[in-house]
């Protein structure tokens, strides 16, 4: 069995005054989070931004084994944190401390507080892994596409028709802090989150899929008064600081895996943004 995984990556938390000042280059290494779907290997990334941890894996060769990192002064990965896994390639298996669970695309499977050990499998399949800190146990938890909280929302006139499947949050699978989901757009949709809004209390990533190779999503970011953008290919992640609105537009439908961590569970705890009011 493969625990082969890259060095943990650390980022540091920002202030939305230094945004301003930031080419794109900076900006890309801020706050996009890309190569996380490293063939026969786990790679991580840490930001300082309520504490999140973003992993992916991809077990091409053979089954891949969750480690942990120096950084976390852990014994293993979850010894204090939990984790939501989505599976953004085809089927594939997760194994959490002996118990074997069948993810389809887009499926969703939770993993508390104290589980020693996670095992991906699946030649086809690439594990996206949210984690944040916990303070209490909940029990491993699968919910495959349309078996959550399923919401109809935008419409095709604004090209923002979208189907949201949330899985962890406060009427679903219960997590200490992780609220998450999987946004899909219809044919013919491209506008995610608009209006855009924040959350002071909450860090919230997204994790692009489903993007054809050759289109790419234009991701709004920044103070709504001041905003920037990434250009965002397939399996990319961004940050976004609670500070920071997080919206997009692709040049083709897709999908995205969005997920949360901070003060509360509320899903409706947002500031909303009028479009007119974005700069």
């Amino acid at each position: 069995m493969n625990s082969a995984q890259q060095p943990l990556q650390v980022r540091h938390a920002t202030h939305p005054d230094q945004v301003p000042g930031f080419d794109t280059a900076a900006l890309r290494e801020t706050y996009l989070v890309d190569h996380l779907f490293t063939p026969d290997t786990v790679t991580a990334v840490l930001t300082h931004h309520d504490r999140i941890v973003l992993a992916g894996a991809r077990p091409v060769s053979g089954p891949l084994t969750l480690g942990t990192w120096p950084e976390l002064r852990s014994e293993f990965f979850l010894e204090r944190r939990e984790a939501g896994i989505v599976n953004v390639g085809g089927p594939g298996t997760v194994t959490v401390d002996g118990t074997k669970f069948e993810l389809t695309t887009g499926a969703c499977l939770y993993a508390g507080r104290g589980a020693r050990e996670v095992v991906f499998e699946g030649t086809e399949a690439a594990f996206y892994l949210f984690s944040a800190a916990a303070h209490t146990d909940f029990p491993t938890t699968l919910v495959q596409p349309g078996e959550g909280n399923r919401l109809e929302l935008g419409d095709q006139q604004t090209a923002n028709r979208r189907t949201i499947d949330q899985y962890i949050h406060a009427g679903g699978i219960q997590s200490c802090q992780i609220v998450l989901g999987v946004t899909t757009l219809h044919p013919g949709s491209t506008w995610n989150t608009m209006p855009a809004h924040t959350h002071d209390r909450r860090t919230e990533c997204y994790l692009y899929f489903g993007l054809p190779e050759s289109d790419r999503i234009v991701h709004l970011l920044g103070k709504p008064e001041e905003t920037r953008h990434l250009v965002i290919a397939d399996r990319q992640a961004v940050i976004s600081p609670s500070w920071s609105i997080h919206s997009g537009v692709g040049t083709s439908a897709y999908s995205f895996v969005w997920a949360m961590a901070g003060e509360n569970q509320a899903f409706a705890d947002m500031d909303d943004v009028d479009v007119k009011d974005l700069r």
